[in-house]
């Protein structure tokens, strides 16, 4: 990506804060188990192909869901280059911007490491959460962020090596197959980390290739802040490179596309389908001015960092429960049918939790790592 040579002043990105609203308000519906329901109320018609996308691949295979996480990561460096851009112009030092992000960072693994601690009725640590992987992207991307683009391309190209060679050349005796589920070195380094393996295959090593989600983000945004007048045309352009290489790899039998334990492959192509979200979102929303309906999604983008640990720790845990609960009997009063009654308290749930980032929205309430 080219450096921008020259920044101009920076403005609020609309389309930045709608992308992280609309990945916000997928992961608190998926948190409600509304996917499921509507995934069981559709078997045997068309429309249960379109809700098999809003589940992970369960191995070698792209969908839909498998994004959301590329787009949490890569709309982190976006901002952050907003965020360290406007702190820049307020005269504060590089030193203080450092224990900045170093604050948030802790906080962000240890309210990752905090949403899996309790396991039934015992306590846990686990690395797996997004917030965890978060921490280390977030301070790789900082840490090179001064870099000029070909330093930070080399970066990026580098932690792709580096987790194509520790998954193919360590040999470790039982994880030696770079590729199989619970048999590769990310399964290895889960042993000596947490001393357990995720049985959905999950690896915590897996914030390594993700960085380069962040550090793209980064780049991304100080494209956006600059006067350049071919944004849009370089961020497509981009997105068709790592697109082709990143499916490519897959095609050629390579490196298969993994998002469980980010591949490199998979780590390109989704990269290139952020890219392509984001130059869409920009186009639409802040250079065509359509702002009509982002309102519902800037609610909760907002406050992201409160909704997302909100139904990972209380909604999980106790609240939707409860709100089903209550929900399931007041609908059987109309004798609603179990599938409908189930789809309707999701969606009660997700009001709710809507509601109370509105709240937070219309007091001016943000919390922020």
């Amino acid at each position: 990506m080219p450096q921008p040579t020259t920044v101009i002043k920076s403005q609020r990105l609309l389309s930045l804060d709608f992308m992280r609203g609309f990945i916000m308000v997928l992961l608190a519906m998926e948190s409600t188990g509304l996917y499921e329901h509507l995934f069981d109320a559709t078997k045997g018609n068309l429309l249960n192909g379109f809700f098999l996308e809003f589940f992970h691949h369960p191995w070698n295979g792209l969908r839909f869901w498998d994004l959301i996480q590329p787009g949490f990561m890569f709309m982190a460096g976006v901002s952050m280059a907003y965020s360290l851009h406007k702190q820049t112009e307020s005269g504060i030092p590089w030193n203080d911007q450092f224990k900045k992000i170093l604050k948030r960072c802790f906080w962000l693994f240890f309210w990752g490491v905090l949403d899996y601690a309790v396991r039934g009725s015992h306590l846990s640590f686990e690395l797996w959460d997004v917030l965890t992987q978060l921490s280390f992207t977030t301070l790789v991307a900082f840490l090179i962020f001064k870099w000029n683009t070909k330093a930070q391309i080399g970066v990026c190209i580098g932690l792709l090596l580096l987790t194509e060679i520790l998954y193919r050349f360590t040999n470790v005796p039982g994880f030696d197959q770079p590729f199989t589920d619970q048999h590769n070195f990310g399964n290895y380094m889960d042993t000596i980390l947490m001393n357990k393996i995720n049985h959905d295959g999950w690896v915590a090593i897996n914030c390594i290739p993700t960085a380069v989600h962040t550090i793209a983000g980064a780049l991304v945004g100080k494209l956006l802040m600059s006067n350049r007048n071919d944004k849009i045309k370089q961020m497509l352009l981009w997105a068709i490179i790592v697109l082709v290489v990143g499916f490519g790899l897959d095609w050629l039998h390579i490196t298969p596309i993994i998002k469980r334990i980010a591949t490199t492959s998979f780590t390109l192509a989704s990269l290139g389908w952020c890219l392509i979200g984001l130059a869409f979102c920009y186009w639409w929303i802040d250079i065509l001015n359509h702002k009509k309906y982002v309102q519902f999604f800037l609610v909760v983008g907002m406050n992201s960092i409160f909704i997302y640990l909100f139904f990972e720790i209380v909604g999980s845990r106790w609240f939707n429960e409860y709100i089903t609960i209550i929900a399931t009997n007041v609908f059987s009063w109309f004798n609603t049918p179990e599938m409908l009654s189930n789809i309707l308290a999701s969606l009660c749930i997700f009001a709710l939790e809507w509601t109370m980032c509105w709240f937070l929205y219309k007091k001016k309430v943000f919390f922020k790592l």
